[in-house]
């Protein structure tokens, strides 16, 4: 049995990782509320912008977009993946892996190569390790408050790409907030929106929640009409659909923030209750060893007096 001593040391340091869990726990649930207005804030905005894409798509003009158009061959992959920056938030960054994982091993298999844009400094750690894959640009550290402003470079690259036909499809993976209990990783089709359509008609990777930003878009060609564009066709259809995959992707980032702080509260509370439940045990075996010291000191002491 351990000395007193030693088990008094395991006893302080516990409770000294019990005040951090606390303080964790504290900040996330004071967090949390503020994450939740910013990510039902950015809503209506994502769902309007919806709302004009199914619109602009459905209309028959001359002009055809690059973002309409599906190709045949897939040869390249981008994923656009959203983690956190920092951790102690359970296993919400590795689930998110997990369930992307065999999505990228199943188009490499398919002979497609994969290029990944990270946002958060999880991510960029986690696929500069892996092997096979081509890490082409990063966002990290948007704080509390994420701006899209902060976001619109990482979003180019991929844009870009695929414009140039550098890129045949695009992936957006992040984390969706269900509630405080339950973070779902999600991973869905950005480009090209036909895909897209396919896969909200279909319901593949579309989460439970109505609010969800592309739930529900529509993109067959049932009309005859147009819109008249001014200036042209070419540079509307250009900025409102770089405006749309901006809205996904930033809503995208906020469900994020607000699983990585419910993650993080749940995960920083269940920590707290097995400290407790260690320094309960170790405090009994404390005793049970006081107690067996005590013993033996009377024990001498009795042994002793009965020799002389």
């Amino acid at each position: 049995m351990a000395s007193g001593r030693e088990i008094k040391t395991k006893i302080k340091s516990t409770q000294n990782m019990r005040k951090v869990t606390r303080a964790l726990e504290m900040v996330s649930a004071s967090k949390i509320r503020k994450a939740q207005d910013l990510m039902k804030a950015s809503r209506p905005y994502a769902r309007a912008m919806r709302k004009v894409i199914a619109h602009v798509a459905q209309a028959s003009t001359d002009f055809s977009h690059p973002f309409l158009q599906e190709r045949e061959k897939v040869q390249r992959v981008g994923f656009l993946v959203v983690s956190t920056d920092r951790g102690l938030c359970g296993g919400l960054n590795s689930n998110l892996f997990r369930r992307l994982l065999p999505v990228i091993r199943e188009w490499q298999d398919k002979g497609a190569e994969i290029d990944v844009v990270a946002v958060g400094q999880k991510a960029v750690q986690f696929f500069r390790r892996l092997k096979g894959v081509n890490l082409i640009g990063s966002a990290t550290h948007l704080g509390e408050k994420p701006k899209v402003e902060d976001l619109v470079g990482v979003i180019k690259v991929m844009l870009d790409a695929y414009t140039d036909g550098k890129l045949d499809r695009v992936f957006l993976a992040h984390n969706d907030f269900v509630n405080t209990m339950t973070q779902k990783p999600s991973i869905h089709a950005l480009l090209p929106l036909p895909v897209v359509a396919e896969e909200m008609v279909s319901g593949e990777g579309k989460p439970n929640s109505p609010d969800f930003p592309v739930a529900g878009l529509k993109l067959e060609q049932k009309h005859d009409w147009d819109y008249i564009y001014e200036p042209d066709a070419a540079t509307v259809l250009e900025h409102v659909l770089a405006r749309y995959i901006e809205s996904v992707v930033y809503q995208g980032v906020l469900e994020n923030l607000a699983s990585e702080h419910a993650a993080r509260m749940v995960a920083m509370k269940a920590a707290s209750d097995n400290a407790n439940k260690v320094i309960g045990e170790l405090t009994l075996i404390y005793n049970k060893a006081r107690q067996a010291a005590i013993t033996q000191e009377i024990s001498e002491i009795v042994g002793g007096a009965a020799a002389v």
